[in-house]
């Protein structure tokens, strides 16, 4: 088998293509690969099955974890469901790939990205991202490429191109542009705080990158000697939409210019248009007078219908400014927010409404064990803040079954925690972990955005310490030619009949998260610039009117939430904490009634219900970590018996001993002569052996006949990197 190797010279960065050699029987394939991170990209189309009014487009990227020398955990010992980052990345494929695909193509096609090898200074997802385009195109699909994506991070003042995972948790920016030759087609974006204006150079450093690795795509394409498939629209029977639009027209734009009916009201005059205007075809369908088979009769009425609805609507925003709802192009819906609606066993809980889409978020405190544990490639294991968004047929007012979430879902709840991370309390002020959920209760567009701001309501409700709160809206536009009108707010008639969907979450300071998927073929950069700047003054507005339902943290936890103390102690006591078998610290836990979590860099975690208890543990672990020292004077209480000595507990959980000989000045026969096990005794440390043993003195002592500990000195958190 041979294959053909060529290389792309990226930013410093060799970018490794091998073609023609592996998976012979997609439509195409490319081993795209830089540093030890390979990826086998996959292109394939079939035949359409059956008739259908969208593009059966499927990307799935495959984690293998032997790409990281790992085996699965799991009983069965092998992968099985995909976990949420990869399915993550399975959507940053899909939403650049599906604009560029012709609108009228009906042919399944499927993207296979595989990871089987992983770098961590390469992550994988942008060069999928990419191999997809490069798969596609050597496939000869039709397809309005190439198109790339690039990782841009901010280190200090400086904008970097694809940062290896290190570098993108330590920078304040990690954004995903994607881009086609006409323009910007995707954006994914997590940002701590970062001003507009920096955002809208970060997003233009990386479209420049991006145009670099379109033109490669190209000289690779010439190299090969395969011609580009420039799709052209098939030829169509214009007799069902040329009736429709004679026969229509009036009717919509009559519907669509009420601006007082609401959304249910608009859905079913429209509908009712739609089915009357089927029977009346029906009963022409004899004569030939609109030539539309039988069987797909119902699908091609449905689809054009939607067409011109679509005209109407785009044109009423173009020539009229005015929208379905009849708000200026600018305007934000009516906005409705309460926190605490929920009894405070549920830690926190807040219900946001903007228009129809109402969202009820509740935020639960966890204990560090709590942290979800990620069996994937990336090196990040575990997470401390999740947030779950759950989007019920019932919120659309249609009936389905309740499966478990799907891709929309996680990318949802993704976004929404992304948009919240940049904000939470550290973890040495803080240490708690925690869950937000996002039920949609009622969806009518942005409900995306209305989870950011449900959590942030939810969370304040619940307590926790933000740095500042959190709002978000959905940005749209229309294109016409030359016409572009930018949308504040879309609903969900304007989301689908539109052009794009660009979510901006951020704070009062900046941008924490955007989401931009695109369904033409491109923008330029100053046009989402525009977005991105009519995005502030909304997202000021509804700052605004959440901080009239809660403006800063509830001062006290719900009493059903756990109580956690954090200190640190030395990484290298770490064992004497947790004793032999773990007996030591499974004692404290069961004489405390508490919950103690350790990690590897001496953080320690107590949860209880019990303030009391949980300090009642922290003074034990602190005195067995406390370092004694000779000379040093501790009232203590005898605990054991030996024929040689007393033990005598000067710290809580630590012991030294006492020998017969060093009980009194003159000669004790018996250890019982002087002190009994439950005494209070007042000791000397009188050395510290080369074990470590603390051998004790009560001679030249003298005995206050009270026990107490002597408070050991706090040992400072320091901040955690």
């Amino acid at each position: 088998m041979e294959g053909q190797n060529k290389s792309i010279t990226f930013d410093g960065r060799e970018i490794r293509l091998t073609t023609g050699l592996y998976a012979p029987q997609a439509s195409g394939s490319v081993m795209i690969e830089c540093g030890d991170t390979s990826l086998l990209v996959t292109a394939t189309k079939t035949a359409k099955k059956e008739a259908s009014d969208f593009l059966p487009l499927i990307c799935d990227y495959e984690e293998k974890l032997y790409a990281a020398g790992r085996i699965p955990g799991g009983f069965m010992r092998r992968e099985g469901r995909p976990p949420e980052r990869a399915t993550l990345i399975s959507r940053l494929i899909d939403r650049p790939m599906r604009p560029l695909f012709p609108t009228w193509m009906r042919d399944e096609i499927q993207i296979v990205a595989s990871c089987l090898s992983l770098d961590e200074r390469v992550p994988a997802d942008v060069l999928a991202v990419t191999g997809a385009s490069i798969a596609t195109l050597l496939g000869e699909i039709p397809f309005y490429g190439p198109m790339a994506a690039v990782r841009v991070g901010l280190i200090g003042d400086d904008f970097i191109l694809n940062p290896s995972y290190r570098e993108i948790e330590k920078g304040d920016l990690d954004i995903v542009v994607a881009g086609s030759p006409d323009g910007i087609v995707m954006i994914e974006a997590g940002a701590n705080q970062l001003s507009e204006q920096d955002t809208i150079e970060a997003i233009d450093f990386g479209y420049e990158a991006v145009t670099e690795l379109i033109k490669s795509q190209e000289d690779l394409l010439k190299d090969l000697g395969i011609k580009k498939i420039k799709p052209s629209d098939p030829e169509e029977d214009t007799s069902l939409p040329s009736y429709l639009e004679k026969n229509c027209s009036k009717a919509i734009d009559l519907v669509l210019k009420k601006f007082d009916q609401s959304k249910e009201e608009r859905d079913h005059e429209l509908e009712k248009i739609k089915t009357e205007t089927q029977s009346k075809i029906d009963a022409l369908k004899d004569d030939n007078q609109v030539k539309v088979l039988t069987a797909e009769n119902e699908k091609l009425i449905h689809s054009d219908f939607k067409k011109l609805t679509k005209k109407l609507m785009r044109s009423q925003i173009i020539n009229d400014g005015k929208r379905v709802d009849g708000r200026d192009l600018d305007e934000v819906r009516k906005i409705t927010a309460s926190a605490g609606i929920l009894p405070k066993r549920v830690h926190g809980s807040a219900l946001f409404q903007r228009g129809l889409t109402q969202v009820l978020s509740t935020a639960t405190l966890g204990t560090p064990s709590d942290a979800q544990e990620m069996d994937d490639l990336n090196p990040s294991t575990e997470k401390t803040y999740l947030h779950h968004y759950n989007f019920p047929p019932f919120s659309v007012g249609e009936t389905r079954p309740m499966r478990t979430p799907g891709r929309r879902e996680i990318g949802h709840g993704a976004l929404a925690e992304r948009a919240i991370i940049p904000v939470l309390p550290g973890k040495e002020t803080f240490p708690y972990v925690l869950r937000v959920v996002s039920e949609v209760l009622s969806s009518n567009g942005s409900t995306s955005m209305g989870s950011v701001c449900g959590s942030t309501l939810s969370l304040l409700d619940a307590g926790v310490p933000l740095k500042a709160p959190v709002s978000g809206t959905a940005m749209g536009l229309i294109k016409e030619g030359k016409e572009v009108r930018i949308l504040t707010d879309i609903q969900g008639i304007e989301d689908f009949l539109g052009d794009m969907d660009f979510k901006v979450a951020g704070t009062e300071k900046g941008i924490t998260a955007l989401q931009m998927d695109m369904k033409i073929t491109g923008l330029p950069v100053s046009t989402i610039s525009d977005a991105i700047k009519k995005a502030r003054p909304a997202r000021l507005h509804i700052l605004e009117k959440m901080k009239e339902a809660i403006e800063k943290p509830q001062e006290s936890l719900s009493p059903h939430a756990p109580r956690l103390l954090s200190f640190r102690i030395d990484p290298e006591l770490i064992g004497t904490v947790i004793g032999p078998g773990g007996r030591t610290i499974k004692g404290i836990t069961e004489r405390t009634n508490t919950k103690i979590d350790i990690e590897d860099g001496g953080i320690v975690t107590i949860a209880s219900h019990d303030g009391a208890a949980a300090e009642e543990a922290q003074k034990i672990i602190e005195g067995l970590t406390r370092k004694v020292h000779e000379g040093e004077i501790f009232s203590g209480l005898v605990t054991r018996i030996i024929p040689i000595g007393a033990f005598v507990e000067i710290l809580p959980g630590k012991e030294g001993m006492v020998h017969i000989s060093q009980l009194s000045e003159a000669r004790v026969e018996r250890v019982e002569d002087v002190v009994r096990q439950g005494d209070e005794v007042t000791v000397r440390v009188r050395e510290i052996d080369s074990r470590g043993r603390i051998n004790l003195t009560l001679r030249g002592v003298a005995q206050n006949g009270g026990m107490s500990y002597p408070e050991p000195t706090p040992t400072p958190v320091a901040p955690l990197n």
